[in-house]
């Protein structure tokens, strides 16, 4: 138990020490962003605290009066104790799992990548149903979310789509989402009626700014070129399309919806930060040999961690053995309760980390 409160003293202390910081006025923006950022990650855990020893306080005096010669005060003192303990092992559970570790990614707006994988043009038409279930499950939490790139196949489907979802949380819920999604049905073209299985990949990107990580120009190569609409239509006359190539490690990054090349070149390099962010956090991980249990799995995306079963209308996560048979419901963005269960267990295993 002493490890614990030591931490949130010090929690405290830190937390004061911002706003006494920040209360003087002296700061550059970039370190006004950064102060501010930490104290509002801070400021929950000391509200909690604070309150936990306002409780405590409390107890102690309530307890101190049960021992008393007036039966109408002990009485008080009984009742203001049978109050305050619940209260009390409430805010000591929440302390707890707010000292868990914590991907300090989670309140991040995300970047999500989609890949038609195996099965031709079914795979395409799958990414794009995939694309819709994930639009769709950001409108339910109020979330919005805007194309970045795309690559369609001309029939509905896309062998590739990138697009961003803006909102609280966003990568808390979508993380658990990285990985290769399997599907299984009957194509329309299929005459004899015969159930293919067809996949696509997802990545899950937290966004990041420039001040986290700095991506120097002299790393970065740059193509342009006209980008065309489908079916020949709406060529631009302009190179307004962009491609960056970060030359230290070969990765790629295109974008060509924007009209001008600076609008496409922003955006590309907003891509290119997040995967090399994520890159980044990944040899991190595996140089501290703690593969990332928090994805209840290995969290590898070239691991199988759902299927959607279109005959018999289920939806499995491989990773916690849950099936739902509403297979439609799902697909239009009914996907909470894989993520409550997924979040469920990935808070269980932080916790027990800390212990």
């Amino acid at each position: 138990m002493a490890p614990m409160w030591d931490r949130l003293d010090g929690i405290t202390r830190r937390f004061e020490a911002i706003e006494s910081e920040l209360a003087q006025g002296l700061v550059d923006v970039q370190r006004l962003a950064t102060l501010g950022r930490e104290r509002a990650e801070l400021e929950p855990s000391v509200r909690a605290y604070r309150a936990y020893r306002e409780s405590q306080a409390h107890l102690d005096q309530a307890r101190a009066l049960l021992d008393s010669d007036d039966s109408d005060v002990r009485g008080l003192a009984e009742a203001e104790a049978r109050d305050l303990e619940p209260r009390l092992q409430a805010l000591e559970r929440e302390l707890r799992e707010r000292l868990a570790p914590r991907d300090p990614r989670d309140d991040r707006d995300v970047i999500v990548e989609i890949r038609a994988g195996t099965g031709g043009d079914e795979a395409g038409l799958f990414a794009a149903d995939l694309f819709r279930m994930y639009t769709r499950y950001a409108e339910s939490r109020k979330w919005k979310t805007e194309i970045l790139s795309q690559n369609e196949t001309g029939i509905g489907g896309y062998k590739e789509i990138i697009f961003e979802v803006k909102g609280k949380g966003a990568y808390s819920r979508l993380k658990f989402e990285s990985g290769v999604h399997r599907v299984q049905r009957v194509p329309l073209t299929e005459s004899s009626g015969r159930i293919h299985t067809s996949t696509a990949t997802v990545a899950v990107l937290a966004e990041v700014d420039e001040v986290e990580i700095e991506i120097p120009e002299r790393d970065v190569k740059m193509d342009v070129f006209r980008s065309g609409g489908a079916g020949g239509q709406n060529v631009q006359k302009n190179a307004t399309a962009v491609r960056l190539t970060h030359i230290p490690t070969g990765m790629v990054v295109q974008c060509q919806d924007e009209r001008s090349q600076l609008q496409n070149r922003t955006r590309a390099m907003s891509i290119l930060r997040a995967r090399l962010y994520e890159k980044a956090v990944e040899a991190r991980q595996a140089e501290m040999a703690e593969a990332r249990r928090s994805q209840v799995g290995s969290g590898e995306r070239a691991e199988k961690i759902r299927t959607y079963n279109f005959p018999q209308s289920r939806v499995t996560d491989h990773r916690i053995g849950l099936s739902l048979h509403n297979l439609p419901a799902v697909l239009d963005g009914g996907i909470d309760p894989f993520l409550d269960e997924l979040s469920t267990r990935d808070q269980a295993e932080r916790l027990q980390a800390a212990e």
